[in-house]
């Protein structure tokens, strides 16, 4: 049984790390809490040596980060070369854009384009990983939701899953029985939480919502899943992507405890 790492994604403190001078000062708040580990996404336009440089300063590394599908499909030897660089191995992808979503048809289309990089990135000790919305709960025009499809439609050792068990619980599905649908293909699982408010659904910081985070820790850790980060789109606490963040590590910390 693996004791997962905690981490923190940082398209929570994106607003904070659009530039190598920003990036240092935010990768020092982190460390300060304790953080050795992050994901990397939606960041400026830092050079992978910058990066890296940086990284090494604060003694940190990254599990996983989010690129855009443009450049996995027609930059992916710059890509992997990015990522050597900052010793990354896993390439991860918000979500499928509009085009892959819907249809049967649609859905072939786009594991058909993954296929065509994930060779590549096998060869380079790389793997490609999915990160869901809620999107892919809807079912598609062959009845299966799209999410179901993609577990069973993609190779495991090419397509991978970064599960986010807000999206998931939003979506009206079970977090921990879809962490364990996706067993042995995760390398990280998000935390996020939400509340519904005035009939909208409002993302909050970790604990203060309606996911049962503990539980899904538990999963986590019964599956041998290696990192779990914090990740909050908007919405943070007190308008403070900051103090949510704080407040979300420290809730983090204490159930895996």
């Amino acid at each position: 049984m693996n004791t997962p790492i905690l981490g923190i994604q940082l398209y929570t403190l994106r607003d904070f790390c659009q530039n190598a001078e920003d990036f240092d000062t935010t990768l020092s708040y982190l460390s300060s809490l304790g953080v050795t580990d992050v994901q990397i996404s939606a960041i400026g336009p830092i050079p992978a040596n910058i990066q890296k440089e940086i990284l090494d300063k604060y003694e940190m590394k990254v599990c996983v980060t989010h690129k855009p599908l443009e450049r996995f499909l027609n930059d992916t030897d710059n890509l992997i070369e990015e990522h050597k660089v900052i010793e990354c191995d896993a390439l991860g992808l918000g979500g499928a854009p509009e085009d892959a979503r819907g249809t049967k048809e649609a859905v072939d289309s786009f594991i058909a384009k993954i296929n065509s990089i994930g060779g590549k990135l096998k060869e380079n000790g790389m793997t490609f990983n999915y990160h869901n919305h809620d999107f892919e709960f809807k079912k598609l025009d062959n009845g299966e939701t799209m999410i179901d499809y993609l577990i069973e439609n993609t190779d495991p050792e090419i397509f991978r899953f970064i599960p986010d068990v807000a999206w998931i619980h939003f979506a009206g599905a079970d977090p921990v029985e879809y962490l364990n649908k996706m067993k042995g293909r995760v390398k990280v699982c998000h935390f996020k939480d939400y509340n519904i408010i005035d009939g909208e659904r409002k993302f909050c910081t970790l604990g203060e919502g309606l996911v049962d985070l503990k539980a899904c820790y538990n999963a986590c850790k019964e599956l041998d899943i290696p990192y779990i980060m914090y990740e909050q789109d908007i919405d943070w606490f007190d308008n403070d992507a900051k103090k949510a963040t704080k407040l979300s590590w420290e809730y983090m910390n204490k159930i895996a405890k």
